[in-house]
């Protein structure tokens, strides 16, 4: 009996004590890293550079944190129709125009607009009325969105502008006086033909107001590169550029934006089997 009970208390302590220490087989077998990881990465971290790891996993976070756009985000296209309103509130001129925009990772944005502008004044310290019959223009330009890892919804622009336009004007009811002869005389000059090349440097914001519809607004500096003069004077309006001696303009603009993609997460840091690991012993 004494003979059984030592045999049962040695099988237990073997078997205790195989289960506290456990010993790991030895092998020179050395796993691989997951697909995708950075091999420089690993081995700088195993060499005690630990600075290469840090900026690797802060990159990742940031891939977590903010969406990624698609080349092809998405187009918008609108009409600026400011001018007319306050051209029924007094204004002697008016240009109304439509733009799309193509926004391309959300943060750059090609431009196109295409409009139609007039005028007719009579200034109050000058003895002629001016007409500027509806002429075309048009502008190329681009912005940059820095809202670019919000929503598309949202954004603050800033952009630049080339435009063009080719027109022609009137300048009538046009008085000269002869101090001689004390006579009053007056004429019509009619259809000058002229155009006109200018840049603008544009800044704006845009915000979401009901589904796909936004609203716009920028202010625009811009300057005349080249215009057309004619012996009968220089224009005093510019279809889409306004007054030529007045530097800053206005828009407020209704678009519609059709998406063309979806903002989606890194690839890197959304798949499971690119996650970074190191291998093991």
């Amino acid at each position: 009996m004494a003979l059984v009970l030592c045999c049962a208390m040695a099988a237990w302590g073997q078997d205790s004590l195989r289960h506290v220490s456990p010993v790991r087989p030895a092998t020179n077998k050395t796993l691989p890293p997951a697909r995708g990881t950075d091999e420089e990465v690993i081995k700088r971290f195993i060499e005690g550079d630990t600075t290469a790891l840090l900026d690797k996993e802060r990159r990742d976070s940031l891939r977590k944190a903010y969406k990624r756009y698609p080349l092809l985000t998405d187009v918008s296209v609108g009409v600026n129709f400011i001018e007319p309103v306050l051209m029924l509130m007094g204004q002697d001129y008016a240009s109304v125009d439509v733009h799309a925009t193509l926004n391309m990772w959300n943060r750059l944005q090609p431009v196109l607009e295409m409009g139609v502008g007039w005028a007719k004044t009579t200034p109050d310290d000058m003895n002629f009325t001016y007409r500027c019959k509806p002429s075309p223009y048009f502008k190329v330009g681009v912005n940059y969105n820095f809202l670019f890892k919000s929503e598309p919804r949202y954004q603050a622009l800033l952009g630049v502008r080339l435009g063009y336009s080719t027109f022609k004007y009137d300048v009538t009811d046009v008085t000269y006086q002869n101090n001689y002869w004390k006579e009053h005389q007056q004429f019509n000059i009619q259809g000058i033909s002229s155009n006109a090349l200018w840049g603008e440097a544009v800044a704006g914001i845009k915000v979401g107001i009901w589904r796909n519809w936004s609203l716009g607004w920028t202010i625009r500096y811009h300057g005349v590169f080249k215009y057309k003069a004619t012996e009968s004077g220089r224009p005093w309006f510019i279809p889409g550029y306004g007054p030529r001696k007045r530097p800053l303009s206005f828009t407020f603009s209704l678009s519609y934006t059709l998406p063309l993609g979806h903002g989606k997460q890194s690839s890197q840091a959304s798949t499971p089997h690119n996650r970074h690991t190191l291998p093991k012993d």
